[in-house]
């Protein structure tokens, strides 16, 4: 139950040492955007003389030092490793693909089913702030590496236990670390006054669980990359793994708006959720 493995190394981290390394530089590179937006430019105020540049340049600079620094200084174990077959690629490609499917498509059930609108100045593509497709880039890599590390040392507590037991237990903590990331993202940037929802009370409750779907589907899908000693992933794999992911979520995400619609009263909700095809096709009216 300790946090070592026989070998001395860390049951929290993965055996593989680029996915490790990966896995430590991810999380060693989230106080540095976190601190940008969440401890300097909201409770500064900061954006409210920002116009659509700003927050395109706080996107620019939260996400593209992900990419660059690792590329810059190299770890230790990725140095003799292509760079295709280091981790922290095929991780932030993962998160690439699956990030922009979420904020491009699934941001139009915000609209309709939760009651959210963005209203600071943006550029836009399909009406969603390019700002939030490189936040999320950085949110979700912060997230899953988290889910990771949870999750393995789990596997790690439960190993002697019957297989279906370790099933329900791994389920479990998924469902409840997924509400409470859900939860928590809406209760942090509560204090950012241009993202709002017509019900708030309601968004935290039901669609927290509604956002949570998102990571219910992703968190055990991306722990798989190179986990496995001796199964290291390529690229493609990667890319097929997380358009699966995204595609299984927009399935549940459209059964919520047909079944359950939406969360708050909104107008003409009710008929857009009844609407067959999807809520930013021809005939349904888009959300701001």
């Amino acid at each position: 139950m300790g946090g070592k493995r026989g070998d001395g190394s860390s049951l929290w981290f993965a055996s593989d040492p680029s996915k490790r390394w990966g896995e430590i530089f991810f999380l060693c590179y989230t106080p540095f955007w976190l601190t940008l937006s969440l401890g300097v430019i909201v409770p500064y105020k900061l954006y409210e003389s920002f116009t659509e540049l700003e927050y395109l340049l706080v996107g620019l600079v939260s996400a593209l030092p992900s990419f660059f620094i690792p590329m810059l200084f190299v770890g230790k174990a990725d140095r003799n490793l292509p760079w295709k077959d280091r981790y922290w690629v095929k991780a932030s490609v993962w998160i690439i693909l699956f990030s922009y499917v979420g904020n491009y498509f699934w941001t139009h059930y915000f609209f309709t089913i939760l009651g959210a609108s963005y209203t600071f100045p943006s550029w836009r593509m399909n009406n969603v702030p390019h700002t939030t497709f490189l936040l999320t880039h950085v949110c979700f890599l912060f997230y899953h590496v988290t889910s990771n590390m949870t999750l393995r040392r789990l596997r790690h507590s439960i190993v002697d236990l019957p297989k279906k037991i370790q099933w329900v237990f791994e389920a479990a903590w998924v469902l409840a670390l997924s509400y409470f990331i859900a939860y928590l993202e809406t209760l942090a940037i509560s204090n950012f006054p241009y993202y709002e929802f017509v019900d708030r009370a309601s968004m935290y409750q039901v669609g927290s669980l509604f956002y949570a779907i998102y990571f219910i589907v992703s968190f055990p899908m991306f722990l798989r990359i190179d986990e496995k000693p001796g199964d290291s992933w390529d690229l493609p794999r990667v890319a097929i793994d997380a358009l699966g992911a995204a595609m299984l979520v927009t399935i549940i995400l459209d059964l919520w708006r047909i079944f359950l619609g939406p969360i708050v009263a909104l107008p003409d909700a009710k008929q857009q959720c009844m609407q067959p095809g999807l809520p930013w096709f021809p005939g349904h009216s888009l959300e701001s």
